[in-house]
């Protein structure tokens, strides 16, 4: 069975979020469906379990959130689209290395067929491009949480977020790399386009 896809409609706060991705992964451990939240935040910064302080650089105020996902110091905000993905993985082979290429696999064909092409770099977490200038820049954020073989949080792809508001933090650790979007590559996609792309892809990608 597919999972139900629910596509926010306005800007949903993190820690609304975070209780509904709560919610919903007691229900799919339950026994419930299994869901993918299409959404976007108002501008704020998440640490992840490997976070440092030092890597809130303070340009910016806004709010930073601690959570339970895997990774850094990130970014969210309008133009940008977070998935967060309520899955059952005693249905999908009880693998989180493969979990973590699934959800890589997943951003890459999406690009693709929006005509970018991106890269995974031993290292660096996340997707990555050559940007108009020529150097790698990280288009897609990867930061997962499983909890009993059910997982919660996701991905976050950069459609036209404004890059400005990354300068506040080190995404993700990685210092002297930059970060990009869509629009600035000069690919004008929609959001509802880069859904329904990310919907297509998801079903090839997690029916294998």
């Amino acid at each position: 069975m597919s999972p139900q896809i629910i596509h926010a409609l306005t800007l949903v706060d993190y820690p609304e979020a975070l209780s509904q991705m709560a919610t919903w992964s007691a229900d799919v451990l339950a026994g419930g469906p299994e869901r993918l939240w299409f959404l976007e935040h108002p501008p704020l910064y998440t640490a992840g379990t490997s976070a440092h302080e030092e890597d809130i650089l303070g340009t910016h105020t806004f709010p930073v959130y601690a959570t339970g996902r895997g990774g850094q110091m990130t970014y969210h905000g309008p133009g940008q689209r977070v998935v967060y993905l309520m899955l059952d993985l005693r249905k999908h082979g009880q693998d989180v290395r493969r979990y973590v290429w699934q959800l890589e696999e997943w951003i890459i064909l999406t690009l693709a067929c929006l005509g970018v092409e991106s890269f995974r770099r031993e290292g660096r977490v996340g997707i990555w491009v050559t940007d108009i200038h020529g150097h790698e820049s990280k288009i897609a954020a990867i930061g997962v949480r499983i909890s009993r073989w059910v997982t919660t949080h996701g991905i976050a792809l950069n459609v036209h977020p404004d890059l400005t508001h990354f300068t506040g933090i080190v995404p993700c650790g990685l210092e002297g790399f930059g970060v990009t979007s869509l629009h600035a590559l000069d690919i004008k996609a929609s959001l509802s386009d880069v859904d329904r792309h990310l919907e297509e892809q998801f079903q090839i990608i997690f029916a294998s």
